[in-house]
């Protein structure tokens, strides 16, 4: 069965809270998982949340500061310690080997699967995989630190429309067969069929505005973005390579984006309320969540 939706293991910024774990994301998509920014406690997010090992196919960190990686250790152990039965790859900032090494080498373990290291380097949008049901790509941010946000793009298809088969005769398994081939006798699966858009997923981290964010952003179903501060404090954002509440809501708006999730809060703020507020003010009118622990949001319908 198809399933697409995304877990959010932990929603802090910097400081875990009493209601708020250190980031940690599990994007389920189809028959794969991708976990992102595995902070500190996501092993055991992870068991509250019911997500296994098992489900983990692809690690992506946006950037080496302790909250979006200092859980890498324990999630690599407890892959090894599970013996999950197939690869794991981790995508993260080349510039971060040294510590992606020590965070994988943090303790002795005996390692039982293959995990693919590929880090991500250079400018402008990166592909780093590609496969039937998703391509996977990069693109750097503005950070202190080197920070790159990731976007899984559903290659475009073709949607069977029941009244043109009809109008040709087509029906049982005919069907299949147009599909996968394209044409039966003199007709072409186009006569038959509509454009159907691939799903679009973006998962932006600690940044400040810039080409990156807008580029991720751009057309998709479901937009994942930091909104550390609130509007009051943009300055204060902006210093520290961060965004507000009402630009996060800003980008999604101008980028078409259907579903909007804001997460990685200060914990300077204790009233969530307020970030739905704003988002609201700054002119989205799409789906929104303001995150917390341990929800799980499906992604938003096919166009």
């Amino acid at each position: 069965m198809s399933v697409r939706e995304f877990v959010v293991l932990g929603t802090a910024s910097q400081v875990p809270t009493r209601h708020r774990n250190h980031n940690g994301y599990l994007l389920r998509w189809d028959g794969e998982g991708i976990l992102f920014d595995p902070g500190e406690g996501t092993q055991r997010q992870m068991l509250r949340a019911g997500v296994a090992a098992h489900d983990i196919n692809r690690i992506c960190v946006t950037h080496f500061h302790g909250d979006h990686s200092l859980g890498l250790a324990g999630v690599i152990q407890r892959i090894n310690l599970d013996r999950v039965p197939h690869p794991v790859t981790a995508h993260y900032p080349a510039s971060g080997q040294k510590f992606f090494d020590r965070l994988r080498y943090a303790t002795a373990y005996r390692e039982t699967v293959p995990l693919a290291e590929e880090p991500v380097a250079g400018d402008g949008m990166r592909a780093l995989a590609s496969g039937a049901s998703y391509v996977l790509e990069a693109r750097r941010l503005s950070h202190p630190v080197e920070s790159f946000g990731y976007r899984l793009t559903e290659p475009d298809g073709r949607r069977m429309v029941p009244e043109l088969l009809a109008r040709h005769g087509i029906k049982g398994p005919d069907v299949g067969r147009i599909q996968r081939e394209g044409r039966l006798g003199a007709v072409t699966l186009e006569e038959v069929s509509e454009p159907k858009s691939g799903q679009r997923f973006a998962f932006v981290m600690d940044t400040r505005l810039c080409a990156g964010v807008d580029e991720l952003a751009e057309g998709c179903d479901m937009l994942v973005i930091e909104s550390t501060f609130l509007d009051e404090d943009e300055q204060l954002a902006t210093e520290h390579g961060h965004l507000t509440a009402g630009q996060a809501a800003r980008v999604a708006r101008d980028a078409g984006v259907r579903h909007l999730v804001l997460t990685h809060f200060s914990q300077r703020y204790t009233d969530p309320s307020e970030f739905e507020r704003q988002a609201c003010a700054a002119g989205f009118e799409g789906e929104l969540t303001v995150a917390a622990d341990l929800v799980r949001v499906p992604l938003p319908k096919r166009r």
